[in-house]
């Protein structure tokens, strides 16, 4: 019996020993799993937050080198706050690599010029081209009228971007809160960075620069590489419309841009995409403002519209220019100052005053007969009215 019993109790201390150690075996199965798992979570975090923090050390990094004021003004808090703002786009063609006949640095004309405004409330932005043959009084900051009455594209190579914002200001009327400068030649590294763009293309043609190959469009739907981007944001002769046809596919390549860089697919290619416009860009963009512009207001990037000045080809003396009818300019200050949440204002610059006396000497912008009409450019004494 005392056998029994012990070999009983030592089968029961067997079981209960067995039973510990599958309950103990059981924990070290699942603890290490939990453990593991645990491990792979940090390891994702942390190498996503390692990645994220290199990204925005990069972005930073590629951006401060961008970064330029406007001379005089203060630093715009309208993006931090998410109001409405306008940006000025620049566009600067140096074909020849910055050198002209003997001039050195040739900082070109800006002869792609866009006012974009972009409501963070409304979801909605309006791209408003501004002819580079318009004629208007070119100004090199807010006090200094330089009393010259040219192309506006020229205000750029006068005054730089400073000058170009004021006397885009001071043709329609609309404050402009931001510009971004980017010389042309970098448009064909941006498009490759996102992967190519989107276009409808509106008839068919070929265009390259002198000893390239050309690029072919044919009439509808295109995905454009950046050489092909850039040709079809050139071309300008073979276009019924001229440099109003140009602005429009201008408009076009920019706006398949910023809805490729809104999209998820732009991360991957997040550093090329800085690489693309680093070293051929400059901006009164802050860094954070971007950020703050790509969270706060890239539904807007969903709803583009397309706009332009509408001008007046006209001979002044052996020049041939733009005309802006007062109308015209009315219009475009109206409906961008309305984007911007402003009241109207009545347009009164030195365009408007030269438009009121041409058309009191007999000039008409409604006139379709066959004898060329005569607009001359006043002296400033004379448009004091």
């Amino acid at each position: 019996m005392d056998n029994n019993n012990n070999n009983m109790s030592r089968r029961n201390r067997k079981l209960t020993h067995n039973h510990a150690l599958e309950s103990e075996n059981a924990g070290i199965v699942k603890k290490p799993f939990l453990k593991i798992l645990g491990l792979v979570l940090l390891l994702v975090i942390f190498v996503s937050g390692a990645y994220g923090f290199r990204l925005y050390a990069q972005a930073q990094g590629s951006f401060d080198k961008t970064f330029k004021q406007l001379a005089g003004r203060q630093t715009s808090e309208k993006i931090s706050q998410s109001k409405p703002v306008s940006i000025l786009l620049l566009g600067v063609d140096t074909t020849d690599n910055g050198v002209r006949d003997t001039e050195t640095n040739y900082k070109g004309n800006s002869d792609t010029m866009i006012v974009v405004t972009v409501n963070p409330k409304t979801k909605k932005t309006t791209m408003m081209s501004i002819p580079r043959d318009t004629m208007t009084q070119i100004w090199k900051n807010e006090n200094d009228n330089t009393r010259k009455i040219q192309k506006i594209n020229s205000a750029y190579n006068i005054g730089t971007e400073n000058s170009a914002v004021v006397t885009t200001q001071k043709l329609i009327n609309v404050p402009i809160d931001y510009y971004v400068k980017v010389d042309f030649n970098s448009l064909e590294k941006i498009v490759n960075s996102v992967g190519g763009v989107d276009v409808n293309v509106p008839f068919s043609f070929s265009y390259g620069d002198a000893g390239q190959v050309p690029s072919n469009f044919r009439k509808g739907k295109m995905h454009l590489n950046g050489k092909q981007a850039l040709d079809y944001a050139r071309m300008r002769h073979d276009d019924p419309n001229g440099d109003y046809g140009r602005q429009q596919r201008q408009r076009q390549i920019i706006s398949a841009i910023v809805k490729s860089a809104a999209s998820a697919k732009t991360f991957t290619h997040f550093k090329k995409v800085l690489d693309s416009i680093s070293d051929s860009m400059t901006t009164n963009l802050s860094f954070n403002d971007m950020q703050t512009m790509f969270l706060n207001y890239r539904d807007a990037s969903g709803n583009i519209d397309s706009d332009h000045l509408q001008g007046y080809g006209q001979m002044v003396g052996d020049v041939s220019y733009e005309l802006a009818p007062t109308k015209e300019i009315q219009r475009v200050s109206d409906k961008l100052r309305k984007q911007l949440g402003l009241p109207e204002e009545t347009v009164n610059n030195e365009e408007t005053k030269l438009n009121r006396l041409n058309q009191r000497h007999g000039f008409s912008f409604n006139y379709d007969g066959d004898i060329p009409q005569t607009y001359k450019i006043y002296k400033s004494n004379q448009t004091s009215e």
